[in-house]
């Protein structure tokens, strides 16, 4: 779920109090822990935690003592880092230059290409679907908060036999019962690594889409996480800690195509996940573009 117009108000009051004023001046607003997680107030200092964890900048003990009580309170801010942890350092960082990637040229000037692999075509063929709806929904959760024009696709794959890694590139990805790999045209996969794709999952839920609202910083970690671990197949009983320390057993690749389904104009996006047996597949695809029927009617 979005966030609704009043948690809305908290997450902006909480972003510009961060953004202007000094975490001393501050403090005094948590010194009454609360008992109700939707008593007034509560939420925008929630958000309030979040953005200063962001900024690097939260300190004290009435601050502390506050996130404990969120997290007894079962706040779902509550349950997130109380410090920023290592991969997150490319959250709300832009770099000049460095906008969405639109097009296969621009992803391989970024990212190392997988190879072709006629092994990875072969096993692809035999992969099967796995249907997780509560996964799926984790998984899309940037995208469908922050209001993207599309619904993204989600799909998770079983294989009978371990894939080399080397093989998990495009010529595997292209030969799954993909929607957004059908049709004529190319595809480029390269690999990436798991801070770059935490980073487009925060992204896609901070700035929102064309057709949404920009989540905050606070709301936007929250579904970056929760989308991560859905890919990964992890449980939320799972540590933070310990889930980035599963990641390097992890594949992660990048992919984009010129198929319909991608449309190169504002924001695209494929994401895939090889677990550490290198028997399991997941699948993320998300495009910003509102495409138009010709009857002027919303596509699927």
């Amino acid at each position: 779920m979005s966030c609704d117009e009043e948690t809305r108000d908290a997450v902006e009051t909480a972003a510009r109090l961060a953004r202007t004023e000094p975490v001393r001046s501050l403090e005094p607003l948590f010194g009454e822990l609360p008992d109700d997680p939707g008593a007034p107030g509560v939420e925008m200092r929630a958000c309030l935690l979040g953005e200063l964890t962001l900024v690097g900048a939260r300190a004290g003990e009435s601050l502390d003592a506050y996130a404990e009580r969120l997290l007894e309170l079962g706040h779902p801010l509550g349950r997130l880092p109380d410090r920023r942890l290592d991969v997150e350092h490319r959250f709300m960082v832009r770099v000049r230059g460095l906008g969405p990637v639109k097009t296969s040229q621009q992803l391989r000037c970024r990212f190392p290409e997988m190879p072709p692999s006629v092994t990875g075509a072969a096993a692809a063929r035999s992969a099967v679907g796995v249907p997780d709806d509560t996964r799926v929904r984790a998984a899309a959760g940037p995208f469908t908060a922050g209001g993207w024009a599309r619904t993204p696709e989600v799909r998770f794959f079983a294989l009978p036999e371990p894939l080399d890694p080397g093989d998990f590139g495009m010529s595997f990805l292209e030969r799954l019962r993909l929607d957004c790999l059908r049709g004529d045209g190319s595809g480029v996969a390269c690999a990436t690594t798991v801070d770059d794709v935490l980073d487009e999952l925060f992204r896609a839920a901070y700035h929102g889409g064309i057709n949404g609202h920009g989540q905050g910083g606070p709301y936007a970690r929250l579904f970056a996480w929760d989308a991560l671990y859905a890919l990964m197949g992890l449980p939320g009983r799972v540590p933070f800690l310990e889930a980035v320390r599963r990641t390097a057993d992890h594949r992660w690749v990048r992919f984009v195509a010129s198929t319909p389904w991608f449309h190169h104009d504002t924001a695209d996006l494929g994401l895939a996940v090889l677990d550490p047996s290198r028997t399991r597949v997941a699948v993320l695809a998300a495009t910003d573009t509102d495409v138009m029927a010709p009857d002027g009617s919303a596509r699927p």
